[in-house]
């Protein structure tokens, strides 16, 4: 590869391969760093936007977003990073910073999302990524890049959701799906204090499920074990993007609980219950920057962890196919090597 270039893994067409690409660098702007990429996280996400699943993607796409590397040059406005930082982006490289939610400071719902990826112009499946400071994140010198990678995105999206919306330790919170984001979630809801139980409808996960922190497990598709918790939890948190039994599930939320989507499960269901019993459907999107770095020093703090499988990055396509097939235990990270 020429180093006057950047190599990258890209989907040309609506859910086709990766395939190797070289391109420009990117102009680096006056808020901008310029970032080496030694590790990628491979999350659910970037199969949806390599399937267009959301509407915005532009081809040749490369994906990526959940991204550690060593900052390699900064634009003129930049104070806070320098050439050598080790650091992290997630799926939000920049905003417009200027439309109500910005001035908010809740830039994760910025009007003009579909710009704000750090995909855009090219994502983190790659040897260099650019995105605005205010974007990226130093990371404490203790956490590893693979486990630092999946935070950026898998860690800030549970993190996000948990802070907003667990207000008591006193809480019953139901984490459903013990996965890539669910076995984080079990994680991070037992540190906030909370009784916690798994729901999955994988029997072989109870142990794993107990050992990241969950009070108790119960089989989803136990239609008996689902009708005694009935009414009995005040947070229901669902990581789970299929095979969903929707009147069961929120049979088991009290009344006026509230249930939380971190992800984008298909919905359907008589919503009978959802207004008789006064419940929230709530949805939560990943962080905004000061979430993104207490959700850091968190996770450092109560040594939250994933479970990570590593693989080079040539193998991308790989790695794809077994968060595809529901094969990866939880998390697959990539790296370029000899970086």
């Amino acid at each position: 590869m020429s180093p006057e270039k950047i190599l990258g893994y890209a989907a040309k067409a609506i859910g086709q391969r990766l395939e190797p690409i070289q391109y420009e660098f990117p102009e680096l702007n006056e808020h901008d760093v310029r970032v080496s990429v030694t590790h990628c996280g491979v999350c659910h996400t970037d199969i949806h936007a390599i399937n267009d699943y959301y509407g915005i993607t532009t081809f040749p796409f490369v994906p990526g977003h959940e991204i550690v590397g060593i900052v390699s040059a900064a634009g003129s406005a930049v104070a806070d990073l320098k050439k050598g930082d080790r650091v992290g982006i997630g799926w939000q490289g920049r905003s417009c910073m200027k439309c109500e939610w910005c001035l908010k400071g809740e830039t994760q719902l910025c009007m003009e999302i579909e710009k704000t990826t750090v995909c855009v112009p090219y994502g983190g499946f790659s040897s260099s990524v650019i995105a605005d400071h205010r974007f990226v994140y130093p990371l404490p010198p203790a956490m590893s890049s693979e486990q630092a990678a999946v935070l950026m995105c898998a860690g800030a999206t549970i993190y996000s959701a948990l802070r907003r919306f667990v207000t008591s330790p006193d809480l019953k919170v139901a984490i459903l799906g013990v996965g890539g984001l669910g076995h984080l979630a079990i994680q991070f809801a037992h540190a906030f204090g909370n009784e916690v139980t798994a729901l999955s409808s994988s029997p072989e996960k109870k142990e794993q499920a107990l050992g990241f922190g969950a009070d108790h497990f119960i089989l989803s598709t136990d239609r008996t074990s689902m009708r005694e918790v009935n009414y009995h939890y005040d947070l229901l948190l669902c990581t789970a993007n299929d095979g969903i039994d929707w009147g069961t599930l929120l049979m088991s939320v009290k009344k006026r609980g509230r249930l939380v989507l971190v992800g984008f499960p298909d919905l359907s269901f008589n919503s009978t219950n959802l207004v008789a019993h006064e419940l929230s459907f709530d949805g939560s999107l990943i962080a905004n920057p000061t979430t993104m770095r207490e959700m850091l020093a968190f996770a450092q703090e109560h040594d939250i962890t994933s479970t990570v499988e590593l693989m080079p990055m040539t193998q991308v396509n790989e790695a794809l196919d077994r968060v595809k097939e529901n094969k990866a235990r939880y998390r697959i990270v990539l790296f370029n090597e000899g970086v």
